[in-house]
This record gives structure tokens, C-alpha cells and sequence, in this order.
């Protein structure tokens, strides 16, 4: 058991002014961590409490799944990097770790870096030490400090510099192996997070800069989330905004025939799709074709996607680009031979389009058959434009931004969204590292092959803040039992009367036998301040030992996510209080 008056709990009445949202100012008004700088936190004796325990119930899951916990430096040579498949994509949220020293300029490109995540670490370490098959499969994880650099931190631990992450790194033999093993940490994470006592919903996801074949996202709903799920509760069918698709566009659509020449007409001042649905042309968005001009890996492409719809940039990282970017305005004008706002792809009317790297259009284009688009000349545009006679197009793909209502591709019902905070990252990487780094193994026929990859990442410390945004009131944090600081909250309201420490001790006592970790109120304040902060902290269960309860012979129970008030005879207090821990703690 642990006294308040000797322990260090600095909680605030006021929200600071930089905090944004809810789990924020509880994370500072709870005194669970404090701000450094941007993106910084020190976590504070509660905030520490609340992170052990989810670092241990993630370690217990990840060991049960067959993980092996190992510890990798921070600092990492920038070389390791550089010989990876993704430096230049990563270096750009990379921090670069030179000396600091009076006098010294940094090199011009950094000779350390702080590691965001370990692969390019752990595949040379599995290619030193493991050659043969019979040492596969094998899992390695760590739980540590990672850095990002976040141009803009913010939301508190949900998007800081500095922040705890569980990495883990699966090694196979064969590509059904792999799956397996991305299955087994599938069903790890999903019994971490019910452990913790959250909604934690996987969904399909975008596999980005990591690569690879497939991922999922772990969700926690909240309102303040970083991404958007788009989700049909009777199909089962989830899906990040980056990744989610669906049956806009049936699979019978047959394409539209011609439905006359092509025509050219002025737009003098006519740059949107906005102001192309206007009067006097009143051609809906729906029925125009949008050009949009990138730069991949150094040379420009093109997206054409209906004028209605939105670019859902992240699904331009299936075209194979290492890096792309949206091409300025004096890139597109030599290539397109007109300005941004008269646009388009039509065969013939490209200035130079043998520069491009490719035309790529999003198969909802296909519903709009014939169309209008731009005519590649400063204020024309062309109409009656079909999509099989005069787009040119290297391939089609999804590229649009899927919208709520839209058919669920798994049921055709209609498709809804909501906000989620990510919380964990599942990848099934294959050779992309192996290959690179020579991490291969010797079958049992003396010939060499790449090991099959796995990645996979938690975030301990978002994770933590999570629980705080999907369990709050307006009077504070509401803590499931398993991550809570402490179990049991005992506030004694006369704590210079000694038969009510002795009974406070007795409770606690009977509380820690039954499996509860306590914290005892032993505070000189007004019982106001003690309940305000009682509910602050959010402890699960409250016990209040009041001199006048004291002489009626009762103590009161309260359970932080109940309104009611149960009065318990001194008599049954300690049994009451011991059945009540152990009730809570097999719930949990």
C-alpha cells in the first residue's frame, strides 16, 4: 500500500492552454506525465505506474505467442540505413544523432540515427546468427524508446517525438510460415488489448513505407482519432481511409460507347471543378474527368480520377514509387503544355508525353463513360470524351477516396465511418529486408533462400493515452482495472483520528490479499478536494472511511464508473472489500 501525503501526485485543477483534447489535459491534470518540449514528456510516478502495466501485459502476450524479448540500441549507423530498401522515404522523420561538441559540423549526411523502428537493425543481427532451418521460425521483440521526428507534435502522446513501442520481428522459412506466424500476432494483440479493457477494432491498412504484402491496423474508436475507418458491422468488412475500398463500381460494368465526336469549347477563367459545375457550363462533377500531375522517384505521372471523387494519396504507393510528391506548377506546364485547371490525358494532346513515367487512372472513371476534361490549352476544354477511344492510360487501380454509403465490397450494404486512434501496426514484410541485407537460410537440401519477414508494432505509450480517450467522464479518468495506477483508492476523511488509519490500513490489507494495489488518501484536505481528485486520478474503486461514518459503524464503496454509493457495515467491510477486488479482477 502506498500513503498519498508520502507518495507524488501533482495533480491541477486548470487544463493547460496547449492541450487540445481530453486524454491530453487528464494525461497533465492527473500529474500522470509533464511536458519537456514538443513531442516530449517525462512520465510522472502515476504515468509510470499506468506504463509498466501495459508493457507487462503486452510482454505476457507477446512471450505466449512464442515472441522472445531481446533489447536493440537507439542509436543506429546511418550505413545500416542506407543499405535498407526505404532511406529515402524514412530519413525525412529521422533524427540525425551527431556530435555536439564545440566546432564540429556535422557531416553532410549523418553517421548515426535515432531509430524509429529496428529492421534494418534486427535483419543484419538474424543473417549473422541464423543460418540453417532448423533454427526457424523464430520472433524476436523489445519493448523501447523510439523518435520520429513530427514536424508538428501534438495531441500529447499520440503524436510525440519520443515515445515506448513494442517492435517485434518475425523470421520464416517459407511463405505459409509467415502467414502463420502474422496470424499468431494477430491473435496476440487482440488479447493484449482486450486484457487492457478496450475496443481495439483490426482493420485492413495501407502497408506505406514498411512494404510488403499486407498489414492490419489495430483501432481504437475515439472521436479525436488520427484516421478514419470505414466499416460495415454485418459483413465484418474494416478498413483504414488509406486502404478501404468498395463496390462502387460493379464488376459486370460494361464500357460506354462513344457518344459523339470530340468537341472543343472556351472555359476562359474556368480552373476547378467547382467552377466547371457552374453556369453557364453546369457539367456536374460527377460527369468531368480530373487530371492530377506527380513526381515519382523524379519523373511526373498522372492520376485521373471523376471530378467528384478525392485522391486518396496513400494508394499511389501501389504504382512502385519510392517517393512521390504532387508536381509544382513549373514542372507541369513543359510536360502538359498548359497551366493546372486544363488538364487532361486525351491521346494526342500531351506536349510531352514521353516524359512521363505513366497515366493512371482510378476505375470509377469508368462510370462516367463520356465525360468532360481538359484540353491541355489555357482555357479550352473537351467534351464527349470517352474513356476506351480517347483517355490514354497505362493501367487502371484504386485511387479515390472512399466515401460513407458507398456499397461494402464483401456485402454490398452501404459503408460507414468512424474516427480511430491507431494503436498498433501488423506487416507481413516477405524478402523486401532479407533480401537486401543477405538474410537467408540453408534448407535441408543444402540451398540457400531468403527468410520470410514479419513485422510488427504496438504503441505502449499511445496506447496508454488511448485508454484514457475511450474512458473519461467530465469529471476525470475512468482507468479499466487491469491498467489502472492502483486498484483500490481508500480515502480517510479524518486521518488524525487513529482508528481510522488503523481501519484504512485493515481495509487495504484485505484489499492487496484479494490482488488490489492500494493508495491511501491519508491528506490533511477538505473531503471535497480528496473526492475531486479521487475522480481525477481514476481509481476503480473508491472506499471512504468518515468519522461520522465511522460512529454509524459503516464505510461507503463506490466504483469510479458507477454513480450509486454502497454502505458496508464495518462488521463485513473487509469481507465486502475482498470480495469486490477479486470479483473485479477475474472480470478483467
Amino acid at each position: 500500500m502506498k500513503f498519498w501525503s508520502q507518495y507524488f501526485i501533482p495533480t491541477l485543477k486548470e487544463s493547460p492552454a496547449d492541450a487540445e483534447i481530453a486524454s491530453h489535459k487528464l494525461l497533465i491534470r492527473a500529474g500522470l506525465v509533464r511536458k519537456l518540449g514538443g513531442g516530449l514528456y517525462t512520465y510522472m510516478p502515476l504515468g509510470l505506474r499506468v506504463m509498466q502495466k501495459v508493457t507487462q501485459i503486452c510482454r505476457e502476450e507477446m512471450e505466449r505467442a512464442g515472441g522472445i524479448e531481446l533489447q536493440m540500441p537507439h542509436l543506429h549507423p546511418a550505413e545500416n540505413w542506407q543499405q535498407g530498401p526505404r532511406w529515402a522515404a524514412a530519413r525525412e522523420i529521422m533524427f540525425r544523432a551527431d556530435s555536439a561538441g564545440d566546432g564540429k559540423r556535422a557531416p553532410r549526411e549523418p553517421e548515426y540515427v535515432l531509430g524509429p523502428t529496428h529492421e534494418e537493425v534486427i535483419t543484419p543481427l538474424v543473417k549473422a546468427e541464423i543460418t540453417s532451418y532448423r533454427d526457424l521460425p523464430k520472433n524476436f521483440f523489445q519493448i523501447a524508446t523510439k523518435f520520429r521526428n513530427e514536424i508538428r507534435p501534438r495531441f500529447g502522446l499520440m503524436r510525440a517525438r519520443e515515445f515506448i513501442m513494442m517492435d517485434a520481428y518475425s523470421f520464416d522459412a517459407t511463405d505459409d510460415g509467415a502467414i502463420k506466424s502474422y496470424h499468431a500476432m494477430k491473435a496476440a494483440y487482440e488479447a493484449f488489448f482486450r486484457r487492457l479493457g478496450v475496443t481495439a477494432i483490426a482493420v485492413e491498412a495501407d502497408t506505406g513505407v514498411m512494404g510488403g504484402s499486407f498489414s492490419h491496423e489495430f483501432m481504437v474508436p475515439a472521436e479525436i482519432g488520427d484516421d478514419d475507418v470505414i466499416y460495415n458491422e454485418e459483413s465484418g468488412y474494416a478498413a483504414n481511409r488509406e486502404k478501404a475500398t468498395s463496390a462502387l463500381v460493379p464488376a459486370d460494368l460494361k464500357d460506354a460507347a462513344p457518344a459523339g465526336a470530340l468537341e472543343e469549347f472556351a472555359t476562359p477563367g474556368v480552373v476547378t471543378i467547382a467552377a466547371l459545375e457552374a453556369a453557364p457550363f453546369s457539367v456536374r462533377g460527377d460527369q468531368q474527368f480530373k487530371t492530377l500531375v506527380y513526381m515519382g522517384d523524379g519523373k511526373p505521372f498522372l492520376v485521373i480520377l471523376r471530378g467528384s471523387d478525392e485522391l486518396e494519396e496513400a494508394k499511389l504507393g501501389s504504382l512502385g514509387f519510392t517517393v512521390f510528391r504532387p508536381a509544382t506548377a513549373e514542372e507541369i506546364e513543359p510536360v502538359m503544355g498548359a497551366k493546372p485547371g486544363s488538364l487532361g490525358t486525351v491521346k494526342g494532346s500531351i506536349k510531352n508525353q514521353s516524359a512521363l513515367a505513366g497515366i493512371f487512372a482510378d476505375h470509377a472513371i469508368r462510370l462516367v463513360g463520356n465525360g468532360v476534361t481538359g484540353a491541355n490549352k489555357d482555357g479550352f476544354h473537351l467534351r464527349n470524351v470517352n474513356v476506351v477511344r480517347d483517355l490514354a492510360v497505362t493501367s487502371f487501380g484504386d485511387f479515390r477516396r472512399v466515401r460513407p454509403g458507398e456499397p461494402d465490397p464483401k456485402s454490398g450494404q452501404p459503408l460507414k465511418v468512424r474516427r480511430g486512434i491507431e494503436v498498433g501496426h501488423i506487416f507481413k514484410l516477405g524478402t523486401k529486408y532479407s533480401e537486401v541485407f543477405g538474410a537467408t537460410y540453408t534448407d535441408d537440401q543444402k540451398q540457400n533462400h531468403p527468410m520470410v519477414m514479419g513485422c510488427y508494432g504496438i504503441g505502449i505509450s499511445r496506447t496508454v493515452q488511448a485508454v484514457i480517450e475511450q474512458g473519461h467522464d467530465a469529471d476525470g479518468i475512468i482507468w479499466p482495472w487491469a491498467v489502472a495506477p492502483f486498484q483500490v483508492l481508500i480515502c480517510v476523511l479524518d486521518p488524525q483520528l487513529p482508528e481510522a488509519m488503523d481501519l484504512a490500513r485493515k481495509l487495504a490489507a484485505a484489499a492487496e490479499g484479494a490482488g488490489a494495489e492500494v493508495l491511501i488518501d491519508d491528506r490533511a484536505e477538505r473531503p471535497g478536494v480528496k473526492f475531486k481528485d479521487a475522480d481525477l486520478i481514476g481509481i476503480p474503486l473508491r472506499l471512504t472511511i468518515g468519522g461520522k461514518g465511522l460512529k454509524e459503524g459503516i464505510i461507503e464503496l463506490k466504483w469510479r464508473a458507477r454513480k450509486d454509493v454502497v454502505k458496508v457495515a464495518l462488521a463485513e467491510a473487509d469481507a465486502a472489500v475482498a470480495a469486490a477486488v477479486r470479483e473485479a479482477g477475474a472480470k478483467a
